[in-house]
């Protein structure tokens, strides 16, 4: 085998729906302020017994029953999180029990909200590599454990849930090559510090980033996947704001690639965020099967990566 690609896709969201309305009865915010500076309408917020893990473990099981694959098929699984409460065991071993797989990789990755790009990555290498021929990689976070919520500058920001997608050996490559990369003057830019740890960002510095120069990096993954941007069908950011998602496809010459929006409806969840809404899209059936769509994440470290895959 040459290359990977994805065979399907799951999701998984809290059931609590968070509005602007109602956290701006406890905080100094509102709805106006909070949709025009991110652009977010909603979030999901976990409850207390929720757990990453558990979230984690549910959009595995939805993207394999997807994929009519059972968890002992599963050989390699990846789950990108910062926000796991413990040091050990690690939210993959985690999954891997809850699911019942037998004898996996288990493997987290921790760059924050590109994490899942790292992870996607990682597992395509491993089965090109041939390390590995079926994988799950999974974004999950409980970012709510971790907000300080008399913060209206991050309080609003913050959703929970996880997305996954499975991988497999295939003989064409689907899937990357990856571009990736970080900016380590930046690395304190978005940050969860101490112990327990709050999230906290400086939010115009990676807004400045992201808007002069991700535009140059996406253009850069499309040309080493040999794709031009203009042929792409959907472009999924990391969820982080709808003013840095919007221009992207228009300043790379992507127009007419259906955009991914579910920071609207989810805010922002980290390593989850670009799973949850490609699951979405593909759930939707707003984006056609082999399609190609840019996977771009970016955020704490500062560390970014990015690839073009086939939608399954």
């Amino acid at each position: 085998m040459t290359g990977s690609r994805i065979v399907a896709v799951g999701h998984h969201q809290p059931e609590r729906i968070l509005t602007n309305a109602e956290l701006a009865t406890i905080v100094d915010t509102s709805d106006e302020w909070i949709r025009s500076r991110v652009g977010i309408e909603t979030r999901r917020i976990a409850g207390p017994d929720e757990t990453v893990d558990e979230l984690a473990a549910r959009a595995a099981e939805k993207a394999l029953a997807n994929a009519g694959l059972a968890p002992a098929d599963v050989d390699y699984v990846a789950v990108a999180t910062c926000t796991a409460i413990d040091r050990s065991p690690n939210m993959a071993a985690r999954v891997a029990a809850r699911l019942g797989m037998v004898t996996p990789a288990a493997i987290d990755v921790n760059t924050a909200c590109s994490g899942f790009t790292h992870a996607l990555a990682t597992a395509d290498h491993a089965i090109r590599a041939g390390a590995a021929r079926r994988a799950v990689v999974i974004g999950a976070e409980k970012l709510s454990d971790f907000t300080d919520w008399t913060d209206r500058s991050t309080c609003v920001l913050i959703g929970d849930g996880a997305g996954a997608v499975v991988l497999v050996a295939a003989d064409e490559p689907e899937v990357g090559p990856v571009t990736w990369g970080s900016v380590p003057e930046m690395s304190n830019a978005v940050r969860i510090e101490g112990r327990p740890g709050t999230f906290g960002q400086e939010g115009q510095a990676v807004f400045r980033w992201a808007t002069t120069e991700l535009p140059r990096i996406a253009r850069l993954t499309c040309e080493r996947s040999g794709v031009a941007p203009e042929d792409l069908g959907a472009i999924v950011l990391h969820q982080a704001n709808l003013r840095i998602i919007e221009p992207l496809a228009n300043r790379i010459g992507a127009a007419g690639a259906v955009v991914a929006r579910d920071v609207v409806e989810s805010g922002n969840t980290s390593a989850a965020s670009i799973p949850i809404a490609l699951s979405k899209l593909v759930e939707r059936r707003e984006v056609p099967a082999g399609a190609p769509a840019l996977l771009f994440g970016f955020g704490g470290g500062l560390s970014y990566a990015g690839l073009v895959v086939r939608c399954p």
